[in-house]
């Protein structure tokens, strides 16, 4: 009987955070280098309580240091500038989304290049986490990209444009839809790997999904208090795919992506001593 394949990230995240703290140890004892992360939100909200959580509680295994800066609209850019200009802060993250979603752009291209973690800047030179989480997800669980037709659903800055252009740029074949693109539903079964992260629970029903394809819902959005992705019920049904689980899929391994980008930064920090 054929059997789904649950692409599991928590499971390689564990083994992730393990190199990555040995590397860490190995900064701290030989460069006398901490690297340290620094987190700027201005919106209160349970959801993002619960995101920089997780970062502090992934700084504590990986002994990277986690700070929080949780300030007001008319301080954001200051307070980015700061933390540009701090020798020990190697890392910045602004914790999407603000309180006023109008500060976006200006905030996430006023972190320095060299800290921006996200690779959400215009002049980023880090990959983007989630981008790289999705490669590493598909690297681990041995899923082929060469040669097969990807579809990415959804063109946001946190996954779908930097995703497509990293893959792109690899030489891979792949062709990006949103929730508008006419006809979608229909040309997506001839798709063998689907990568979505609209935000819009149910968007992609079981129909809409070839046989025997590659599925990784990156998609985060609230529903009745609980974060879901983009697939309907129904895929979770099949039986002949290659999957994300509901939870513990590209998430753990974003975060992983984050802190791998923290350390890169703090070992460039070494190279310059």
């Amino acid at each position: 009987m054929v059997r789904v394949k649950i692409l599991n990230g928590r499971e390689l995240a564990e083994f992730i955070k393990e190199r990555q703290a040995r590397q860490v140890r190995g900064l701290r004892q030989a460069e006398g280098i901490e690297p340290r992360l620094a987190i700027v939100r201005t919106a209160d909200s349970p959801v993002i309580d619960t995101y920089v959580r997780v970062k502090q509680r992934y700084g504590l295994d990986t002994l990277v240091d986690v700070e929080q800066h949780s300030v007001s609209d008319s301080v954001l850019f200051s307070t980015i500038d700061e933390l540009n200009e701090r020798d020990d802060v190697h890392g910045i993250i602004v914790q999407l989304p603000l309180s006023d979603e109008s500060q976006t752009e200006e905030a996430v291209n006023r972190v320095k290049p060299s800290k921006d973690v996200d690779g959400l800047g215009k002049g980023a030179e880090l990959t983007p986490a989630t981008p790289m989480a999705i490669d590493w997800l598909l690297a681990g669980y041995n899923v082929t990209l060469k040669g097969r037709k990807i579809a990415i659903v959804g063109n946001g800055r946190l996954v779908g444009a930097p995703l497509a252009k990293l893959w792109r740029d690899a030489g891979l074949s792949v062709e990006v839809f949103d929730e508008n693109t006419k006809n979608m539903l229909r040309k997506l079964p001839k798709y063998d790997v689907i990568i979505t992260a609209v935000g819009r629970p149910n968007l992609i029903p079981a129909e809409s999904i070839g046989k025997g394809a590659t599925v990784v819902d990156a998609a985060t959005s609230s529903e009745h208090g609980e974060i879901v992705g983009d697939l309907a019920l129904d895929v979770r049904a099949r039986r002949d795919l290659a999957i994300t689980p509901e939870k513990g899929g590209v998430g753990p391994l974003t975060v992983a992506a984050l802190f791998d980008n923290v350390i890169r930064a703090a070992r460039s920090t070494a190279g310059k001593k």
